[in-house]
């Protein structure tokens, strides 16, 4: 990662009031439809409430190029049940028992297509799964070839349950993938800024 690129820590309060630009890196780099965007700014907010909460942002110049965020995953969560009840269905209860019984779900990996191919995606993966307690990390990603795909393998993700459709997504095909913590390969070596308060609001 750039040597004038920099990781912060959001508390929940902070993220929260970050969300209308952290949607600006989430839309650049997924490219949703624009009507999608209110939703996901309401789910987003929603999860900063979940136990466990962490979220990463990283800073270019002050700018915010990426972010990352996720959360202790369980019974009662909707992709946590819906995995699960895929999983199942697949004939792979092992893999509920195995990296659902205590997970760290991550939600949401993105970095700024202008700032991408710089680490900055590893260093987010890795600064949010650091210091940990669950044993797992947990993600889906869109099937098919793709850097996301190359990052989390590098990472010690593996393949759990390939081509999987989420509800109101029957033509957008997802590879749910999981590891062990903490995270194999290599991380940024220069240590994020931490704060418990980081009253950024967002504007540039």
């Amino acid at each position: 990662m750039a040597a004038d690129t920099e990781l912060r820590e959001l508390a929940p309060p902070a993220f929260t009031h970050a969300v209308p630009a952290l949607l600006e890196i989430y839309g650049a780099a997924m490219r949703p439809p624009s009507e999608q965007l209110p939703g996901r700014a309401a789910v987003m907010a929603e999860h900063s409430r979940y136990p466990g909460f962490g979220s990463v942002v990283a800073l270019h110049d002050g700018h915010p190029v990426g972010f990352a965020y996720a959360f202790h995953g369980r019974t009662g969560q909707w992709w946590h049940d819906v995995v699960t009840e895929g999983l199942r269905a697949h004939g792979r209860s092992r893999h509920v028992r195995r990296y659902l019984a205590d997970p760290l779900e991550i939600a949401e990996v993105h970095v700024h297509p202008e700032a991408q191919n710089r680490g900055i995606g590893r260093s987010l993966l890795h600064a949010l799964c650091s210091g940990r307690t669950e044993r797992t990390a947990v993600l889906s990603t869109r099937t098919g070839p793709s850097a996301a795909r190359h990052l989390y393998r590098s990472c010690g993700f593996v393949e759990v349950l390939g081509s999987f459709s989420f509800p109101g997504s029957p033509d957008q095909p997802f590879t749910i993938m999981a590891a062990r913590l903490p995270l194999a390969g290599p991380a940024d070596r220069r240590p994020p800024g931490r704060s418990a308060w980081w009253p950024w609001t967002g504007s540039r």
